[in-house]
């Protein structure tokens, strides 16, 4: 049997977020496998009770054996932020530059599990040996601090992962993209390249940081009562350009949200953050007059428990905002939260504060590259074969489309659990599929999709809770009426509902023998069907309904 070599997402591939991708390389009966990134999405409203979402590891936690490390390209949460649920599972090295590194820290560090003798610190533009895998960290740049992608060499060739990036050719803060060193990994050659799809609709260039603090100053310097910023925590570029025009307008700042205060407190363990002026406490900050302080805010998205959703709301202690304030919203919206949002904003134009978003001025550029920047990546690394990956299947199928104009031979479309054989073949392709899935973090408990919790949650959501409870005597009879309990049902006339529902429970009753255990499940499922059907005529709902026949 000849050696392989494959690629397989378990997450991120069709969707943009909960990225999670596997390499291997051996025969297939003892194949050595490294996970790069292991990453969540943020639940919507069609999943009440959730927050995280992350994909199913079952399939490498069966090989985890042969699993010779992670590694993460950058401390983005769509790319770190599973990492303290899965890897217990995993007890796998961790691999990470020194930024990331103090991230994940702190999350184990939250649910109280030591990884110091797993976690494995890499320095920028360095190189990692894991045989048979040489995986050499390439810097990049993105809308986070030390992004890298992966030059993965084996001994039948080289991949480069790009990660998440853009050309940025100002990032304001850390390094510049490697674009020498990309240029020789091109050379080099490069069988396969996967790469990110998020912005391959967009032409032109994705911008520059600069550019927007440049124009943010211009912003803040016609603004003459309080300033609320708001953008994405992770964005310490855009952090630092929100302290360098707070000071160039000659005013304070103030970090508000728990977010805010950790990734400044991370940057500036790793050496950034050192030239601006120190922020002041939000507490300290109410005694500042409103044309002297900036404030900035997590919650650039409307989420229900962000700063800037309780400042709005008047329910934040420390910040308050009032007619005549501004509110800039330097950040994008993210696709499924446009509706939220645009209520935000409606609600402070309602209120006399002035809000300023991407779509009045340029205040916000993306980190993921545009066309021309997709464009200078081909160029460089010159790929046999493109797998796009970090976006919805739109995106990919276009990114597809892109990789034929750019020449490349062998642009492949994959999905999550696609198995791609890289190596060896007359040409890559899909040729298995890997079970997966997601799993849902419901409170402080993963369960699967189709949980009996979630389902239950939907349909309380949609068609509220009704529940009877029936006392039976140890002669069979019942004791006194049916006591009934409801929530979210449309009841005008709630004696009325009490009386016929109690009366239909009794009819049904009556068919049964109640001294009979053996029928009680029979018994239970009749009164369930008689409540619901009970339930639509009058209400044109189906709750769901709970029984309980208690014995006295």
């Amino acid at each position: 049997m000849k050696e392989e070599l494959i690629f397989c997402p378990l997450g991120g591939s069709g969707e943009i977020g909960m990225n999670m991708n596997l390499f291997a390389y051996g025969k297939p009966d003892n194949q050595k496998w490294i996970i790069v990134d292991i990453g969540v999405t943020f639940a919507d409203d069609t999943i009440p009770g959730v927050d995280l979402i992350y994909p199913d590891p079952g399939f490498i936690i069966d090989k985890k054996e042969n699993l010779l490390g992670l590694i993460l390209t950058h401390a983005h949460e769509d790319h770190i932020g599973a990492i303290a649920h899965i890897w217990p599972k995993l007890k796998c090295k961790i691999f990470a530059t020194p930024f990331t590194s103090v991230l994940i820290n702190e999350k184990f560090k939250e649910k109280k599990i030591d990884i110091t003798g797993y976690l494995k610190i890499v320095e920028l533009n360095s190189t990692l040996d894991l045989d048979p895998f040489k995986i050499e960290f390439v810097t990049l740049t993105h809308s986070i601090l030390e992004p890298n992608g992966l030059r993965i060499q084996t001994p039948v060739g080289n991949i480069l992962h790009t990660g998440d990036w853009k050309c940025d050719p100002d990032p304001l803060i850390g390094d510049n993209i490697n674009s020498k060193r990309l240029k020789e990994i091109g050379d080099e050659g490069v069988i396969a390249m996967i790469c990110d799809s998020t912005n391959v609709f967009s032409a032109g260039r994705a911008g520059s940081e600069l550019d927007v603090r440049k124009n943010m100053l211009k912003v803040m310097e016609r603004l003459d009562k309080r300033i609320i910023i708001t953008s994405f925590a992770s964005n310490v570029a855009r952090m630092e350009s929100a302290f360098f025009c707070a000071e160039k307008i000659g005013r304070q700042i103030s970090l508000v949200g728990r977010s805010m205060h950790r990734i400044f407190k991370a940057a500036r363990q790793c050496g950034y953050l050192k030239k601006v002026i120190d922020p002041i406490d939000s507490r300290d900050a109410k005694k500042i007059s409103r044309e002297k302080i900036v404030y900035l805010c997590t919650g650039s998205q409307g989420e229900p428990m962000g700063a800037m959703k309780r400042i709005i709301n008047h329910s934040h202690p420390d910040v308050f905002i009032e007619s005549g304030d501004a509110v800039i919203f330097s950040s994008k919206i993210i696709p499924g939260n446009e509706k939220k949002l645009y209520k935000l904003h409606n609600d402070l134009v309602k209120n006399g504060i002035e809000v300023i978003s991407e779509d009045s001025e340029f205040i916000h550029v993306s980190g993921h590259p545009n066309r021309e920047d997709l464009r200078d990546m081909y160029n460089w690394i010159k790929p046999k074969c493109v797998i796009p990956v970090h976006g919805e299947h739109r995106h990919m199928l276009e990114h597809i489309n892109f990789a034929k104009e750019m020449q490349v031979p062998y642009p492949i479309k994959v999905e999550n659990g696609d198995i791609v054989k890289l190596y060896p073949g007359n040409k890559p392709e899909v040729y298995d599929k890997a079970p997966t899935g997601r799993l849902y973090l419901d409170g402080s408990i993963s369960v699967e999709e189709e949980a009996h919790s979630i389902k239950e949650r939907r349909n309380i959501s949609v068609n509220g809770y009704l529940e009877a409870t029936i006392l039976i005597t140890s002669k069979g009879n019942i004791h006194d009426k049916p006591v009934l309990t409801f929530r979210g049902l449309p009841i005008y006339e709630k004696e009325e509902f009490i009386y016929g529902l109690g009366e239909e429970i009794e009819k049904t009753l009556k068919t049964f023998s109640l001294n009979n255990k053996k029928h009680q499940e029979n018994l239970i499922d009749a009164l369930k069907t008689t409540c619901r059907k009970f339930s639509k005529e009058k209400t044109g709902k189906r709750p769901l309904t709970n029984i309980n026949l208690i014995r006295i």
